[in-house]
């Protein structure tokens, strides 16, 4: 076949799939009924998984009954819910989260400053007082959790101020 200047037919076991393409460049191509979150690609109406690498998938999803039906309902209510993955929502840090380790650090601050033994946060009419009276109170650990993860950076915390004082 050579010998008369016939090429063989291309190979057709080529896939097909956009190699480059990522969830975000999806997102800014169909705008706001898609959005990424953790490298997934969601329906922002139907709240699932696309597969960004295929846009036949995308599109076949958009043109579907259940699409058309999601985003109907969707679109009625005033709330807008974006689906998330599970690593971002664990990564998230609520203003609650971040005030509880605040309200622990000040109550070691405050008695290693006054000379109160970490023992006494134990006692429990200590206890009923923290959590009638001091917001997020109850939220305080036992003494021996106190002195495992709080005191240390109580500490560092002392260590560099003083230090700085210093100089």
């Amino acid at each position: 076949m050579e010998r008369f200047g016939v090429k063989s037919a291309p190979s057709r076991n080529r896939s097909k799939t956009a190699l480059y393409v990522t969830p975000q460049d999806r997102v800014t191509e169909f705008g706001s009924e898609l959005h990424e979150d953790g490298g997934k690609l969601f329906c922002t109406s139907c709240n699932v998984v696309l597969n960004h690498v295929r846009k036949s998938a995308i599109n076949d999803h958009l043109k579907s009954k259940t699409h058309t039906k999601r985003k109907a309902e969707f679109e009625e209510q005033n709330v807008r819910k974006k689906q998330r993955t599970l690593t971002a929502s664990l990564q998230c840090n609520s203003t609650a989260q971040t005030e509880k380790t605040s309200v622990i650090q000040d109550f070691v601050k405050m008695c290693l400053e006054a000379n109160i033994p970490l023992e006494k946060a134990d006692h429990p009419s200590v206890r009923a007082f923290l959590s009638r009276y001091v917001k997020n109170g109850s939220s305080i650990p036992k003494s021996d959790q106190l002195r495992k993860a709080y005191l240390p950076d109580g500490y560092d915390n002392e260590n560099q101020l003083l230090n700085t004082e210093d100089r």
